[in-house]
């Protein structure tokens, strides 16, 4: 039985995760992300993504981040007809994304065909996908819930467990075996996806009990760096609500809108309560984080022990307090901007490179009063990553902007493990059988400075992955 692998995005890179393997020349595809970080570029990567689907036996999404499910309706349009598997709440998560990416592909089609228009050019772009793309690939979501097995091929058989990252995000287990009477002879493989953090709020811990793999596809995004703990974490939270209220400013705080919307509405909750920070008014405005904060609503299976407790037992909402607003039109997101501080707005793009985050930022980033709280990765050359470095001037839809406001970097809020954390999982998996660790999902650097820190936890046999190399299992 001849396996093999090999990648077709996040392959010394964050971003576009595409991974295959294959058995007996039949094609196993996990994840189909699309490209984040710069505009141009990223939508260049996307469009040039090709692949035989006729030869797709099944798809299998780790979690609903764009980068990992955002082009699967191309994958579809491409005449893909088989299932998706998930878990029921990366089903809802990868249904918003989708729908999302489809808006703002249209939106982004209406605006460059006015601005050619203006200009007497000829207009060419076309988005990627509409909105009934997004409902018939969705139409081919198959949910599969954690530690249920499921054969999704010849001899193939799946299994998913909580990969801790984001609301249902989970490790694919894969055992590959011709004849389960003889398990000594089967393969298994491990896909991380993203793996999560312990002790994060609203979701459990990554999961250490799976069946010892023969390889494990590792991310790596923060496989050089360590984060702050928690406790740090929270500190600095509180001395950026305090020092930016005491000067009536605006905290501006470019977001995902999963998962990490949610969770720092979360943290702001607890330190409310703890009177730890001044009540201050707090919005949330991303259309897209409140539809996600609804989905949250409905998956309790997905939650930790004492969120579940909050919700179920005592009725507390984690996800909303007196100080807080969700603003959903772009008229109340307008308004914002000519109200005065103090105030915190959690405002999606997370990279500060498409959404509402933008205008905020024109508004905002040259007033010294103001603060832009950095709490996530942002991918090179985006203007999040130009803001994170300490560029003093940038430019925002179009024009110049000084960068007089405060620029905060709080990494104590990452989903995605550091090096460290990751060594822990390691050690705490069944590594009993392992032959080799493949690295994806990380920059160079990352992924080459992770692999002398796994090399020194005593992991030798690990491999960067190169894109679209074949590798034989």
């Amino acid at each position: 039985m001849a396996v093999k692998s090999f990648s077709l995005g996040a392959a010394q890179e964050v971003t576009g995760s595409k991974h295959i393997f294959e058995v007996d020349g039949r094609y196993y595809m996990i994840d189909c992300g699309a490209f984040q970080g710069k505009r141009k570029e990223s939508d260049t990567k996307n469009r040039e993504f090709d692949f035989d689907v006729d030869r797709l036996e099944s798809v299998i999404l780790t979690h609903g981040h764009l980068d990992h499910c955002g082009l699967l309706p191309v994958l579809a349009k491409k005449g893909y007809k088989g299932n998706i598997y998930a878990t029921p709440a990366t089903r809802d998560i990868a249904n918003l994304v989708m729908m999302d990416s489809a808006r703002i592909q249209a939106h982004d089609a209406e605006f460059l065909a006015k601005q050619a228009s203006k200009k007497g050019e000829k207009f060419t772009w076309r988005p990627l996908y509409d909105e009934n793309d997004c409902v018939a690939t969705a139409n081919q979501i198959v949910s599969l819930s954690y530690n249920r097995k499921m054969y999704i091929g010849p001899n193939v058989q799946l299994e998913f467990f909580d990969a801790g990252h984001i609301l249902g995000s989970a490790f694919a287990n894969i055992t590959i075996n011709p004849n389960p009477s003889e398990p000594e002879k089967e393969t298994r493989l491990l896909f991380t996806g993203d793996i999560g953090r312990k002790c994060k709020p609203i979701i459990r811990n990554p999961a250490v009990n799976m069946p010892a793999p023969d390889y494990i596809y590792l991310e790596s995004t923060y496989g050089n760096k360590l984060h702050d703990n928690h406790d740090i974490a929270m500190k600095e939270l509180v001395r950026i609500v305090r020092d930016t209220c005491q000067k009536k400013g605006k905290i501006i705080i470019p977001s995902f809108a999963i998962e990490r919307a949610q969770e720092l509405v979360f943290y702001l909750h607890l330190l409310t309560d703890q009177r730890k920070i001044p009540v201050v008014p707090i919005y949330v405005d991303s259309p897209m984080a409140s539809n996600a904060t609804s989905v949250f609503r409905v998956h309790p299976e997905c939650y930790d022990e004492s969120v579940n407790e909050a919700f179920l037992k005592h009725h507390k909402n984690p996800f909303g307090f007196g100080s807080l607003s969700f603003t959903t039109s772009v008229e109340e997101s307008k308004k914002l901007n000519k109200m005065e501080g103090p105030m915190i707005i959690i405002s999606a793009d997370g990279m500060c490179e498409a959404g509402r985050v933008l205008y905020h930022l024109a508004n905002e980033i040259s007033n010294p009063k103001n603060t832009i709280m950095i709490v996530g990765y942002m991918a090179e050359d985006t203007l999040g990553r130009k803001i994170f470095d300490g560029q003093k001037e940038v430019m925002i839809l179009g024009d110049k902007y000084r960068v007089e406001a405060k620029v905060e970097k709080c990494n104590g809020f990452s989903a995605h493990a550091d090096y460290n954390e990751m060594i822990e999982w390691l050690g705490e998996i069944d590594t009993s059988r392992l032959k080799k660790i493949f690295l994806v999902h990380g920059e160079k650097d990352q992924q080459q400075g992770f692999k002398d820190h796994l090399a020194n936890a005593g992991f030798n046999n690990v491999e960067i992955v190169e894109g679209e190399k074949e590798y034989d299992l």
